[in-house]
């Protein structure tokens, strides 16, 4: 790890978060930041890094290559890159939808990998996905994503799941948070304090299940839950309005139409890169 140059292609929200989690956990590691603008690049100049708008430059310069542009910017940085170049690199692609087989075409010779972090790199607690591979950096690739955060090893076809539980995750997850937090604040009290404890009892509750001090979450929902009390009224308030049902039905939406973009992207790259 410590004598590599690692090149991030695109360092927007997630591809700047990267390169501070590198810098934080492996400050010798030489890192090649690259954007289109000068003030993405301003962003991340301050981390020590060296930075470019020319993606050639860096994939030329660089053992790894993380890909961290938009998916519809790819063929451009396919055609900005020479062909030659990408022999022999390692390859990481964090573009949502743009597949395996595809990226291991595109790329002459390299050896590919694809993993899908989430928003939440930028205070290092992602929950990142890689897509199964055999490759013989594999381990590398696994220590460049923990400094993120935790690390799953998924067939590549559960990535579309992975994009609607853990991308979209947060969205939905601050749904529920705020939605708390107002009901509190429609019985009176101030909403600051409400958010506060919500985020507080949230906290509380993962450290509780994820410590394994309760094996389930409906172990810790009967723990709480008492006859006639508080909880049971709102369950069944729970229960009539259909929530757990909801938000399976959110997963199950969000999971649909991470599939169609997948396949929409994927298509639309093999025939733009032709």
């Amino acid at each position: 790890m410590e004598d590599l140059t690692i090149g991030i292609l695109g360092a927007g929200k997630i591809g700047s978060a990267i390169v501070r989690a590198i810098r934080l956990k492996y400050p010798s590691i030489h890192v090649i930041a690259t954007a289109r603008k000068d003030e993405t690049l301003r962003n991340v100049k301050d981390l020590e890094v060296e930075t470019t708008k020319d993606n050639n430059y860096a994939v030329n310069k660089s053992d790894v290559i993380i890909l961290s542009v938009k998916p519809q910017h790819f063929p451009t940085v396919l055609r900005q890159v020479g062909i030659e170049s990408w022999k022999g690199k390692v390859v990481i692609s964090i573009m949502a939808g743009v597949k395996l087989s595809t990226l291991s075409t595109l790329l002459n010779n390299a050896e590919v990998y694809r993993a899908m972090p989430n928003i939440n790199a930028i205070v290092y607690k992602s929950t990142t996905a890689i897509a199964e591979n055999n490759g013989k950096s594999r381990e590398l690739v696994e220590n460049i994503f923990k400094t993120l955060g935790n690390v799953y090893w998924l067939p590549e076809e559960y990535l579309d799941i992975w994009t609607a539980l853990v991308g979209s995750g947060p969205a939905f997850i601050s749904e529920i948070i705020d939605a708390l937090s107002l009901g509190a604040v429609a019985c009176g009290m101030q909403r600051e304090i409400a958010y506060n404890a919500v985020l507080d009892m949230i906290s509380g509750t993962i450290i509780m299940l994820k410590e394994g001090r309760i094996d389930h979450p409906m172990l810790l929902r009967d723990q709480v839950t008492t006859p006639a009390g508080t909880t049971i009224r709102g369950l069944m308030v729970m229960e009539a309005k259909g929530v757990k049902s909801a938000l399976i039905e959110t997963i199950e939406a969000s999971y649909k139409r991470a599939v169609e973009i997948g396949n929409e992207i994927d298509r639309s790259i093999r025939n733009n890169s032709k």
